[in-house]
């Protein structure tokens, strides 16, 4: 077992067995964490065996797991907070070390500096080309600097609108400005509530993700400054920009439903619109073995419209293999007036929802929830009517805005969406600023596929204004819903603005008409790899706009 020291309170090593305790001990330690979840391989020893041990050499132990690529502001936080707190040495331990020391590299650059940590873990050979970026010096200070392209968020717009300026010019000064260590790949969430995909699939380190020779600036935006062209952030840099991009993802008003946030996660409470939450929907399915099952959505726009009933057909997909269907009671209470926007898929749809004995509520939108009484209120938006359903499952979609940050902006229209037009994706008011993703005014399909086409428009319009070409290519409003109706089926929804349908794949792939099994495919096994290898490196596959 390699010990790394990274400074005089803290080293690092794999996996440490309790034989190993007696000499950790004799070279002057006295705290032992644990950063390996257990299970993680047939000959490692469990945190409780560890902490037993650790007991007996006269060691304290804090069992702290850490999922690889899995670094949340919390973990950060309380591996910190035992740093701070111990009155001895201590020594971190993973499979190899390295998560341990990511642990200490990201939570303790806010308190030492980047340049302090990334010389610590260079000299005990444990700098990795992903933490080298994150903590490489992005050249901010207390005032800021201005840059070329500065981007708001590091989601999926975000990195790869950068990835996309990055293949057309390189020379640019690129900037993100992105708090979250992690990224996820929202997509799969309703296959983790569907028991398809482990939560851990879901989920990378932000580091690594974002595109060479862009500099990442970990901090959170504050507010706006178009006219000054500068971005104020919460950590008090102003940075200035010639161009800014904003991608910041959409806000879930879970407060907007009265006793929701205090139920969430307990109580048979639970949604996919939330990593945290996406595993105990599945439990929860499991679980189930009578009873009524509800879901909700709420009224448009939110991102993935067609994810609230995706829950609903995983769901009794799975009730039906278990043999338990027919002694559950399913509803599905929608706030819109249709089952989906998109009239051509609806009949497929519709056979799905008859044959698990489902049944659809319109106009119907959530209001309060009590969790304790297990009760869902819902208020009839024709007639102004109070329901009261019971429930032993409910999956709950909330209603969605823009971030609070975008929607006390000066960059937003009267509905509170960020103005752009919907073909340039140019903002209405600011010739230098561009938006994509789930925040903008355009009415388009709020979609990972809906990104993957508006950033190359965004990347292509931002280089040609730059160039002083008033030309533009159009984004169309390319959407995609892979609707997945049973487990091995997708009814592949592809469609523009105005419900115009736009296939880009073979109608054996995609056939409105009928489920198919290469849509699954398409979903569950091709779609991540084009997220990942594709989408956000910039290689525009299928997504390239086009030049006229």
């Amino acid at each position: 077992m390699q010990i790394n020291k990274l400074d005089d309170q803290l080293a690092v090593s794999g996996q440490v067995l309790p034989a190993d305790l007696a000499g950790i001990k004799a070279a002057g330690f006295g705290v032992v964490i644990n950063n390996r979840p257990d299970g993680e391989a047939p000959d490692q020893p469990s945190a409780e065996t560890m902490r037993v041990a650790c007991a007996a050499a006269g060691l304290a132990f804090h069992d702290l797991p850490v999922t690889p690529g899995r670094f949340d502001e919390a973990t950060l936080s309380q591996f910190r907070a035992i740093l701070e707190s111990a009155s001895a040495p201590v020594l971190a331990y993973c499979r190899t070390g390295n998560r341990s020391a990511t642990c200490w590299a990201l939570g303790m650059a806010p308190v030492l500096g980047n340049s302090e940590v990334a010389n610590a873990l260079r000299s005990a050979g444990m700098l990795s080309d992903g933490l080298a970026q994150a903590l490489a010096p992005a050249s901010f200070g207390a005032a800021g600097k201005d840059v070329d392209v500065l981007i708001v968020g590091g989601g999926a717009g975000g990195i790869s609108v950068a990835a996309s300026l990055r293949k057309r010019r390189r020379d640019l000064r690129i900037a993100i400005v992105e708090p979250r260590t992690e990224h996820y790949y929202q997509p799969g969430f309703t296959l983790v509530g569907g028991g398809v995909f482990r939560q851990a699939d879901t989920v990378r380190a932000m580091a690594p993700l974002i595109p060479k020779g862009v500099e990442w600036l970990r901090d959170a935006v504050q507010s706006f400054d178009p006219d000054g062209n500068a971005v104020i952030t919460a950590n008090g840099k102003r940075v200035g920009y010639r161009y800014l991009v904003l991608s910041p993802g959409i806000k879930l008003n879970w407060a907007a439903i009265e006793g929701l946030e205090e139920t969430l996660g307990r109580n048979g409470v639970t949604s996919n619109y939330l990593f945290d939450l996406a595993p105990y929907t599945w439990q929860q399915v499991q679980n189930l073995r009578e009873g009524r099952a509800v879901f909700t959505q709420p009224p448009m726009p939110i991102k993935c419209a067609g994810a609230p009933q995706k829950a609903m057909y995983l769901s009794c997909d799975a009730w039906r293999r278990a043999g338990v269907l027919k002694d559950i009671q399913v509803d599905f209470y929608n706030a819109g007036a249709a089952l989906f926007g998109v009239a051509d898929y609806v009949p497929a749809l519709e056979r799905y929802v008859e044959s698990y004995g489902a049944h659809l509520h319109f106009h119907n939108n959530l209001t309060a929830v009590d969790g304790a009484a297990r009760k869902a209120t819902f208020r009839n938006a024709q007639t102004g009517d109070v329901h009261v359903q019971a429930f032993d499952f409910l999956h709950v979609c909330p209603p969605q805005t823009a971030p609070d940050f975008v929607r006390e902006s000066d960059l937003v229209d009267a509905t509170g969406w960020i103005d752009v037009d919907q073909a340039s994706l140019r903002h209405n008011r600011f010739a230098n600023v561009f938006a994509l993703g789930d925040a903008i005014s355009a009415p388009n399909a709020k979609t990972a596929a809906a990104v993957r086409k508006q950033a190359p428009v965004v990347a292509e319009n931002l280089c040609r204004a730059l160039a002083g070409d008033a030309s533009q290519v159009a984004y169309d409003g390319y959407g995609s819903c892979p609707l997945t109706v049973e487990r091995g089926k997708v009814v592949l929804a592809e469609f523009g603005y105005g419900g115009k349908l736009q296939p880009t794949v073979p109608k054996w792939v995609n056939d409105g008409t009928r489920p198919t099994r290469a849509g699954w495919l398409l979903k569950a096994k091709l779609l991540p790899p084009i997220y990942y290898d594709l989408m956000l490196k910039g290689r525009e596959w299928l997504a390239a706009p086009a030049h006229h």
